[in-house]
């Protein structure tokens, strides 16, 4: 049955009655089929038919934010594609003319199941996942995972490495204490997190279970470039990549498990993605809680309880639109001539402005900045947040500044950042 446009009817206490209508409902969309023949691990076919009216990502990208929206730098949750939004709401009331929308359908429906395969079928394109690998959706941020890795990769004595470049993988290494030996072979505390070591010059364990990272640091700005190769036995190489999951092409083969928090990158906060090796799985110590335990998600393809069903939705919204912008190879230029106007025009400033962070390991996701002049910082953030940026503060535990400008962050934010950041200077030089 085709789509319609839905009004909303609200009784108000004033009137007799107030008509909300759909601000998007003048937006054409192009009139399709949608079939969606997505095998799922049993190899079984599950299909579903919609006739209704779906906008295309691929076709309505915004050239640049909307009068009404602000310029969001903030470091999570964070800003969303427009596109992405405009469907979601398009799609928010009826989904597909199924008859309801996302947020009321039952997980174990065949509509929520075509969601959920094809955001696993995309995100598997996106990051040319190897079949050896299980996709899982997940919830409890990675904060979770900071024990729901050692409590399914070890024992209680087993020791683990753990490199620390920043405070997401210093509280990674404390909470594994708790469930295994870990150990700091390296960190960069004593130097303000803001650099991250020659791999010659780790010390590794042979015996470590594995080797543990954070791919990006979010409130540092520290970013490996390359990855360090595990000596451990079993060459297991465990990444959280939360901060800057699926902002350029990663091989995942290289990694044991790749964990991340959607909320930075591809969705809403509520999903966390795992990415593991199928034979790591079902090794878990006896104390796992079930909800911690890998097996019982892969068994139950991420559905032994209810998910986050909206926020996987959004997510596969998302991989949809990375992939229609030609997938990670594309987003990764994007997100690089993007940090490199910023930290130019911070590095070209005569030192009123200052990123703290080695050059050669600077974040494409996450740029922490101070003033030459720290009393103007508050100023700085302030005139900002009236030209429509906001959520320019820095983390409280290091101050000054940060511009987190992931993926959805359009080029056109960071070059009004920058006219801004020029501006200032030139009026308190």
């Amino acid at each position: 049955m085709a789509a319609t446009v839905h009004s909303l009817l609200l009784q108000n206490p004033n009137h007799s009655s107030t008509i909300l209508k759909n601000p998007y409902s003048n937006i054409a969309f192009p009139s399709q089929s949608v079939n969606f023949m997505t095998p799922t691990r049993s190899n079984k076919s599950l299909c579903i038919t919609c006739t209704t009216q779906v906008q295309d990502l691929s076709t309505t990208a915004p050239a640049s934010q909307s009068q009404d929206r602000v310029f969001n730098f903030a470091a999570g949750p964070a800003t969303l594609p427009e596109n992405v939004l405009k469907k979601a709401e398009s799609e928010l009331y009826n989904w597909r003319g199924c008859g309801m929308s996302v947020m009321e359908m039952s997980h174990r429906g065949k509509e929520f199941l075509s969601i959920i395969q094809k955001a696993e079928a995309d995100l598997r394109a996106l990051l040319n996942i190897p079949e050896e690998y299980a996709v899982l959706f997940l919830q409890g941020g990675a904060t979770t995972q900071f024990a729901a890795v050692p409590l399914n990769l070890c024992k209680p004595e087993d020791p683990v490495d753990y490199l620390v470049t920043g405070s997401w993988g210093d509280k990674a290494f404390k909470e594994a204490q708790k469930f295994c030996k870990s150990n700091v072979i390296w960190s960069g505390k004593s130097d303000k997190y803001t650099k991250i070591p020659s791999f010659d010059e780790l010390e590794q364990n042979p015996d470590a279970k594995y080797l543990h990272i954070c791919a990006n640091e979010t409130i540092h700005g520290v970013e490996f470039k390359e990855y360090p190769t595990p000596k451990n036995k079993d060459r297991i190489l465990v990444a959280d990549m939360s901060s800057n999951f699926c902002s350029k092409p990663v091989d995942v083969s290289k990694f044991g498990i790749i964990y991340a928090g959607a909320q930075k990158n591809v969705g809403p906060s509520g999903v966390t993605v795992v990415i593991i090796r199928k034979d790591l799985i079902g090794n878990a110590q006896p104390i796992t809680p079930v909800m911690l335990d890998y097996k019982i998600h892969a068994e139950n393809n991420s559905l032994y309880n209810t998910p986050p069903c909206y926020g996987i939705y959004m997510c596969g919204l998302v991989f949809e639109d990375l992939l229609a912008q030609g997938g990670l190879v594309e987003i990764e230029k994007k997100n690089k001539k993007k940090a490199e106007i910023l930290y130019q025009t911070i590095d070209e400033s005569g030192g009123f402005y200052r990123c703290p962070v080695d050059k050669s390991v600077r974040s494409l996701m996450n740029v922490p900045f101070t003033l030459e002049k720290s009393d103007l910082e508050a100023e700085f953030i302030k005139e900002a947040a009236k030209e429509k940026m906001v959520q320019l503060k820095g983390h409280r535990s290091v101050g000054g500044m940060r511009a987190s400008i992931y993926n959805a962050m359009p080029l056109a934010g960071v070059e009004k950042l920058v006219a801004f950041m020029k501006d200032f200077q030139a009026r308190h030089a």
